[in-house]
Parts: structure tokens; sequence; C-alpha cells
């Protein structure tokens, strides 16, 4: 892309990133997102994911720098130099899951999760799920404390840590990971293509409640959910050249 001459600079509370949005905007000024050429998200993962859901309909690409932890979607921070850096950033599109959730009270929610949607205990007792994928059932009964759908993009988040695999960028195919399972004891998951529509079906609510989250945003007690890929929303992500997503999936199979 070429130099952008408007940028809308936006941060997290984390004092750090307070302060680089004190620095980067008296240097570069700031203005509303919806008139930028380019957003600069100003934080660590969980604010970079917070930002692309707050812009998802503007279509406008934003550049993460790190002034949080991790940092696995976000480019290292400078304040030298950034329309050059923006201007020979690398674009990748995301595109996320989308869940559907009712209650057992009968309430239906939706959301957009860009990692991963997942599905957890919210009691004692350990989850217990049937699967379904494009109307089969797959899994009868899984017992575990949960089960999650991940994208290429956050496969290395929490679907790594529950022992999923890290999937490559463009690879269509999602991860389907069970959190800690019980019964059936050798069953670590499975691959699917990401046109896949995936169903989970809560047993034994009453005795067994269960809440759903995408990208941390929670719905209780719910008694089924379904996800699939949204291929009609995209995220827009810019990287410094060399450190893309994809390079980063590999790095992360060799730390």
């Amino acid at each position: 892309m070429k130099a952008p001459e408007k940028i809308a600079f936006t941060a997290s509370d984390y004092p750090p990133a307070r302060e680089a949005l004190a620095q980067l905007t008296g240097r570069y000024g700031n203005v509303p997102p919806q008139e930028a050429d380019v957003i600069v998200a100003l934080g660590g993962d969980g604010f970079m994911l917070h930002t692309l859901h707050a812009t998802q309909d503007l279509d406008i690409p934003v550049y993460g720098m790190n002034r949080g932890t991790v940092g696995f979607l976000m480019n290292a921070y400078g304040e030298d130099d950034l329309p050059e850096r923006l201007a020979r950033a690398e674009e990748a599109v995301l595109n996320p899951l989308r869940m559907k959730a009712q209650t057992v009270n009968g309430e239906q929610h939706t959301a957009l999760a860009i990692n991963e949607v997942s599905l957890l205990r919210a009691g004692p007792q350990a989850a217990k799920l049937r699967i379904t994928v494009d109307d089969k059932v797959r899994l009868d009964e899984l017992v575990a404390d949960g089960v999650m759908l991940a994208t290429p993009a956050g496969s290395t988040a929490y679907n790594y840590s529950a022992h999923g695999p890290i999937l490559p960028i463009g690879s269509d195919v999602l991860a389907l990971t069970a959190v800690a399972p019980f019964r059936p004891r050798r069953w670590r998951g499975a691959l699917l293509p990401k046109t896949a529509r995936v169903r989970f079906d809560v047993l034994e609510h009453e005795k067994r409640p269960i809440m759903a989250e995408a990208d941390g945003r929670a719905v209780k007690d719910v008694k089924w959910v379904e996800v699939h890929s949204d291929p009609e929303t995209r995220h827009r992500i810019l990287f410094d050249p060399g450190h893309g997503l994809e390079e980063r999936l590999i790095l992360e199979q060799f730390a």
C-alpha cells in the first residue's frame, strides 16, 4: 500500500499502550477510524482482537504494535518512520468463525470469533457433548472439560495449549480440539475443512451446565451451539515484511 495520509490510533488501557498513544498521536496526528487509511492498534493480542471486531465493518487494514505481553498478532513497537513501515507492510486476510448458540431458556445469541469458539464446563462435573459435522453425528458422546473449534490464526492460542495442532495460514482447515478429554480416552480431536458446519449438543445440561465463548465473549447455560466459517466477513491485518502470520506459525512449531 502507499504511505497512508490518515492514521487512526487506538490503544488499550495498559499504561505502556497509553504512553505510546500519546507519543504517536502527537507525532503523526489522529483521525476517527471511519476516516482513516489504516488503523494502528497499540496493546496486546487481546486488544488486537477487540480492535478487529470493533472495526470489521470498515474494511480498513489494522496494524498492531505490541504494547502488551505476547503480541503474536502484533508488530514490534517503534515510533520512527511509521508511514513508511505501513507502506511496506504485508496484508493477511482472515475469515472468522460465526457462532450461533441457544440457551436452555430458548434465547439465541450470535457472535464472531477470529481465534476460536469454545464450549467449557460451568460447574463441578465434566461436560457431556454430542458433535455433529455437516448434519452427520461424528461423536455420540464426548466427556471432557470442553471442546473448541479453532481457525489457523487462533491455532497457536488456546487450541495449542490444549494440545491441538498448529494450522498453516491459508490451509482452509479448522481444528476441532478437546479440552482434557475423559471419554473417549484416545480421542485427540479432528481436522475439518473450512467449509464444515459443526454443531455441539449439550447432554444433561441441567446436571452439567456449559458456557460457550467466542474470542472470550461468553454465553452461559447453552443447550446447543452451531459454528461455521464466515467467508463474507474479512479482517485485514498488516505485518512487517518477513514477520507475517505464516512465518510466525512456522516459528511456533520450532520454539
